[in-house]
């Protein structure tokens, strides 16, 4: 008898780890609409900085707003496919190119693994030439 009551409580247990197991994964989403011509970056971890961004062969200014951040914010971008390439210093980013269409109403939002590490071993980092940029188009990074 004591076996059974062992071997059924056994069972019970990995039915109900089973089931909690087996459940469905939740989808990531902005906590608020992206709004029209706007692309949303969230990080899988959170970013030093600084990021060296380019869209469509263009250097574009990326703002800090705090210490780390976990999103990236892109407003002003004219309706159309972007290429965009995600470079640091600090961090590596996974996919670091990426093309988004913005269409019509609609913003983009995208989940990037993050990874932090030192690509600079000896000295200090070269500093990078001044971004151009695109009249309009704003980059800031977010907590």
């Amino acid at each position: 008898m004591k076996g059974f009551l062992r071997r059924a409580a056994y069972a019970g247990c990995m039915i109900l780890a089973a089931g909690m197991a087996c459940g469905k994964p939740q989808a990531l989403k902005p906590k608020k609409p992206v709004p029209a011509g706007t692309v949303l970056l969230q990080f899988t971890k959170k970013v030093e900085g600084p990021v060296d961004l380019t869209i469509d062969g263009m250097r574009i200014t990326v703002q800090k707003t705090g210490k780390k951040s976990k999103h990236l914010v892109i407003s002003g971008l004219p309706l159309g496919k972007h290429h965009l390439v995600l470079l640091s210093a600090l961090d590596a980013f996974g996919p670091d190119q990426l093309d988004v269409e913005l269409a019509e109403g609609k913003g983009v939002f995208q989940v990037l693994f993050a990874q932090q590490f030192n690509s600079v071993l000896y000295g200090k980092p070269e500093p990078t030439p001044l971004a151009e940029g695109i009249p309009g188009v704003v980059a800031r990074l977010d907590p």
